[in-house]
Formats: structure tokens, C-alpha cells, sequence
């Protein structure tokens, strides 16, 4: 299956990685040249502009857009829409605002283009893992890119799956965002309560080692927690100022809208909130595990 894949961060360019081992071919498009040459190195199809990337599709034309939420998704979809044509399609795999999505979907709609909102996690572990994958929209177009979900998932029957309508898939996600704001903060808290009781000179490291293994709390997340404690224990050069991209703030937004209480989701955002005030073990934490498994930049601690 030939697609296009528009924007080349550490996910997009990943996700053409495992595409072309995969055995399809892509046309990469992204503002920084070196980024495409990087992935023609490694069999990708080069292009000169997205007009050229879409130029070169086959119809029905499939363009992947991996950008971030915001201005720019707002300006590359509509970007990608204007070149494209009755039952063409758009997979939007970015952590977009699922009413933004239910609007630029419509606007699509309205142009016979079809549009997928596909959330996505996996972060930097994904080209090796595979994908975990929340695709929302209607079924005929998921049953035309299920070959490139079942290529990106970790198996082509796990990880993914077509969760709903339009915005859906970016609905789970925010969801599973807001998930993890709540895990990871009951991880930062626990091992700062380790840390404080000084008199037993506890092993943070050695005790995420032995959670691995048996515990209940046992999880990929405390895989990446006992990596981070692997590389330095005390954090030092990670300031304690955590940063939130947006999901876990519309999860709790829409938990007030629905009137469902979500004390730990809201929680965990605001002691995000609060990292910034404070000086704190579990804030160093936090950052570093958005760092494991996001490759999220970390705010180097300049004192």
C-alpha cells in the first residue's frame, strides 16, 4: 500500500520506519529536508513539497498527518484537504482535541474526503514495540487503512482497533492520557515516600527492579520508572517542572461536562501544576519518566 506521511517528528519518522519494513511504501513530506533525507536513506519516498508528496499517490489517495495538536494540524489538514479529492483520505495520528476533530472532519465530509482521527501511543518504544492505536471514523475507510494499522500495531490483531465514529479515536486517547497523568503520579508519590524515610536507606532502583516482577503494580510505565532510576537515581540534573501537552487538562474538562468524577485524573493535573512552585523528588520523576517513554524534552535543573 502506497501513503503519504506528513511531518517527520521522532513519531512520524518512526512510524514510516515500521511502514517500509513492512513492506509499504511511503512518501515522506516535512519542512526540514534532512528529515526526509534521513528516511530516503532507509527506503522512504522523497518529495519536494506536499503538493509533490500527494502528487505522487495512487487514488484512493491516504495521507498520514503526524503533527502536533494546535495551529499547525489545523494548517497542514486543511493544507493536505485542499490537494486532495472525493474519497481520499486523512489520518490525523496527532493528540488533536477531539472537537476539533469532530469540526475539521465535517469540514471534510462536506468535500466527500474522508478523515480517521487514529490516537496514538507508543511513543519512541513504537518503531521497535509496534502501536497502540484508537481509530475513529466511519468503517468504510478504516477497512482501506487496516493494512496500515495492522502493519504499525504490535500484531495485526492487537493493539488497534476501530473505536468508534468521528473523534472517537482521539476521545480514547485523551482518555488514556488522562490515565496516565493518574499512574504516573501514584508512582512519583510512592517512591517519595520511599526516598524521605532516610533511616532505611532504601534502593530506589533496586525496589522498581524487584516491582517488576510479581508485584501488582507491575507495568510497562514502572519498566521506564526503573530505566530512569537505572540512569541516575536522585534526578539531579532534571528540574522538578512538569509539563502538561493538553489531554489530561480536556479530560478533566470533560469530566466536569459529563458530570463523571475523576478526583485522581484532576488531581495529578494539578500537582503538574504545582511542580512548577516546588522543589520535589516525585516532580524529577515525572519529568523523567515523560522523557522514557515520550521522549519528551526534560527542563535541565540550572541551579
Amino acid at each position: 500500500m502506497k501513503l503519504a506521511m506528513v511531518g517527520l517528528g521522532k513519531m512520524g519518522a518512526n512510524m514510516s520506519r515500521r511502514l517500509i519494513k513492512g513492506g509499504h511504501e511511503v512518501v515522506v513530506s516535512d519542512i526540514n529536508p534532512d528529515a526526509i533525507a534521513d528516511l530516503a536513506d532507509e527506503g522512504a519516498i522523497t518529495s519536494s513539497s506536499l503538493i509533490d508528496a500527494i502528487g505522487q499517490l495512487p487514488s484512493p489517495k491516504i495521507v498520514w498527518v503526524m503533527v502536533p495538536a494546535g495551529k499547525i494540524t489545523e494548517s497542514v489538514v486543511s493544507s493536505v484537504a485542499a490537494e486532495l479529492g472525493e474519497g481520499d483520505i486523512v489520518i490525523d495520528g496527532g493528540n488533536s482535541k477531539y472537537k476539533e476533530t469532530l469540526r475539521r472532519g465535517a469540514e471534510l465530509a462536506e468535500k466527500g474526503i474522508h478523515m480517521l482521527d487514529c490516537g496514538t501511543s507508543g511513543g519512541v518504544w513504537g518503531l521497535a514495540e509496534g502501536y497502540s492505536m484508537m481509530v475513529g471514523g466511519d468503517a468504510e475507510p478504516v477497512a482501506t487503512c487496516t493494512p496500515i494499522f495492522e502493519t504499525l500495531a504490535p500484531a495485526a490483531d492487537k493493539g488497534w482497533g476501530h473505536v468508534g465514529p468521528r473523534a472517537s479515536g482521539h476521545y480514547t486517547k485523551m482518555v488514556h492520557n488522562g490515565i496516565e497523568y493518574g499512574m504516573m503520579q501514584a508512582y512519583a508519590e510512592g517512591f517519595d515516600i520511599l526516598k524521605a524515610k532516610e533511616e532505611f536507606g532504601l534502593d530506589m532502583h533496586q525496589i522498581a527492579t524487584i516491582w517488576q516482577h510479581g508485584s501488582v503494580v507491575r507495568s510497562w510505565l514502572l519498566d521506564l520508572t526503573a530505566n530512569a532510576l537505572s540512569e541516575d537515581v536522585d534526578f539531579e540534573d532534571i528540574a522538578p517542572w512538569v509539563p502538561d501537552s493538553g489531554e489530561g487538562r480536556w479530560t478533566v474538562e470533560d469530566s466536569i461536562e459529563l458530570r463523571v468524577p475523576a478526583p485522581v485524573i484532576t488531581l495529578a493535573l494539578q500537582m503538574r501544576f504545582l511542580s512548577r512552585d516546588e522543589d520535589k523528588y516525585w516532580a524529577r520523576m515525572l519529568s523523567a519518566m515523560r522523557n522514557q517513554f515520550g521522549g519528551h524534552a526534560i527542563k535541565k535543573d540550572e541551579d
